[in-house]
């Protein structure tokens, strides 16, 4: 088998391990490539990506930055309200499945916040159905649901119903996609995203920081 076959019959396994027994790609969606792992560093956001989030200082983020928003203890809302957000683009591929992590830093609690959610959403994602999911603008998203103990995690981004196969992103076409990650609390901020196929496609990343 060749090198590009047994990657498809990896995915394809990894797949069926996950509840996906029943998708089968077609030709014309497999990747040309073994894709690789998408790493946002929010030091290398510019400005114009940030909306009613602010760039803080940290020494244990890549840079030496992380963003968040300020917490006033106000309550927050999900997608589709325009809440504070962050927008930046990746290069995606089709066929492929990836899994969204975000290096969170928990803020103090304050009135209704607990500083500990963001929600994701994503340009041109598709179901296994190829059915639009998780479009910027409408209410269907993931959620990265941080713990209450204040401080760093790597938090996953998870379907509503809280299965394995649930938080698994796919896209309709390779190329650009737009990444919208809007804050559920106020007072939560982040220094890394990764969008894995691979790597961190079960587990999430061991170290604080994941190289490039």
């Amino acid at each position: 088998m060749s090198k590009r076959g047994t990657v498809g019959m990896a995915v394809v396994l990894a797949l069926a391990s996950l509840g996906f027994a029943s998708v089968v790609l077609s030709q014309d969606q497999k990747p040309a490539a073994t894709p690789a792992e998408i790493v946002v560093y929010a030091v290398d956001l510019p400005k114009s990506a940030l909306f009613e989030f602010e760039v803080w200082s940290d020494s244990t983020s890549p840079g030496g930055k992380m963003v968040g928003t300020p917490n006033t203890g106000d309550m927050l809302h999900p997608p589709p309200e325009e809440d504070p957000h962050v927008r930046f683009k990746v290069s995606v591929q089709t066929g492929v499945p990836y899994r969204c992590w975000i290096h969170m830093k928990v803020g103090a609690p304050k009135g209704f916040s607990k500083a500990n959610r963001l929600y994701v959403q994503f340009s041109d994602a598709i179901d296994t159905t190829n059915k639009e999911v998780l479009k910027p603008g409408t209410a269907s998203y993931l959620t990265a649901q941080g713990p209450t103990q204040q401080g760093w995690r790597w938090v996953g981004c998870d379907g509503a119903g809280g299965k394995p196969s649930e938080s698994l992103v796919y896209f309709r076409t390779s190329g650009e996609a737009t990444v919208h990650v809007q804050a559920g609390m106020e007072g939560v901020a982040f220094d890394q995203f990764v969008l894995s196929p691979a790597q961190f496609l079960e587990k999430p990343p061991s170290d604080a920081i994941v190289k490039k």
